[in-house]
């Protein structure tokens, strides 16, 4: 059984899709026909608009599935590689149950695989922690992006500021109230018909940065629901974004308990 509070006034299956990201939309498509969806205690059996506090109860027992893999673990750190299509907490919630002693550390979105990494002590909390928020750590992307990117290689800079009410956030050139400066790299890969692949470094880590650095710029990534095109990406049949974070490389100071890991480099591939 799975349970939640709708927090804004929207159809039943787009809440219940984004609050249960183990529902597929055919598996509540089955429990709406069996009238095992209530809303305040009552069944129903067709999508109806949900109201801010509405609570949804849906009887449905989804399968554990594997949420990531492991790269590299050791007394004090672990690293793994996140699957799309799962929050970074609800990672972390698996995490836990094989190291109960781990520490959360930082996000991807949820259709963003790739790298991340935990602390198992808080020492090492500490440190990770540390090395993130003062952007220490070397971050890159894969991403396959619409169009053809006007440099081979560049670094833009923009301001971002975040739109609550909308969950996502808005890019500017010029500093508004509010706003925050953001830092993207991109270096083209290859070329294939009307898209890049690029391989993006981020050197300020902000909510959507990449994602809506890129379509800002006119590039949006393959696949990107929020910032992207939908006709497009119907078009090409991508259900989910092209980005992957395939790199992470460390960086501690020889005083740091970490500093074995200095210039450790984990990467994977992706993006397509």
């Amino acid at each position: 059984m799975i349970e939640f509070i709708a927090d804004k006034n929207r159809k039943l299956s787009k809440l219940a899709l984004v609050k249960c990201e183990d529902l597929s939309f055919s598996a509540l498509q089955k429990l709406l026909r069996n009238k095992d969806v209530k809303v305040n205690g009552k069944r129903v059996g067709q999508d109806v608009l949900l109201e801010v506090g509405d609570k949804v109860t849906l009887f449905y027992n989804p399968k554990e599935t594997e949420k990531f893999s492991e790269l590299f673990v050791d007394d004090n750190v672990l690293v793994i590689y996140k699957k799309k299509g799962y929050t970074s907490e609800s990672v972390f919630e698996s995490v836990t149950k094989k190291y109960p002693n781990s520490f959360f550390i930082h996000r991807l979105d949820r259709n963003t695989d790739g790298i991340m990494i935990f602390a198992l002590n808080e020492k090492a909390s500490e440190e990770l922690l540390f090395g993130f928020k003062n952007h220490d750590f070397i971050k890159k992307y894969s991403a396959l992006v619409y169009g053809v990117m006007p440099k081979q290689k560049d670094l833009l800079t923009a301001y971002l500021l975040k739109d609550s009410e909308s969950s996502t956030v808005k890019i500017f050139d010029k500093k508004v109230s509010g706003s925050v400066e953001i830092k993207t790299g991109y270096e083209v890969v290859s070329k294939m018909q009307d898209c890049s692949l690029l391989k993006v470094t981020l050197y300020t880590g902000k909510t959507h940065q990449i994602r809506a650095h890129l379509a800002h710029i006119g590039h949006f990534i393959i696949g990107d629901g929020k910032y992207g095109d939908k006709a497009i990406n119907e078009q090409k049949g991508a259900k989910k974004q092209h980005l992957t974070a395939c790199l992470l490389t460390l960086k501690f100071q020889p005083k740091s308990p970490l500093y074995y890991l200095n210039d450790r480099t984990f990467e994977i591939g992706g993006a397509i």
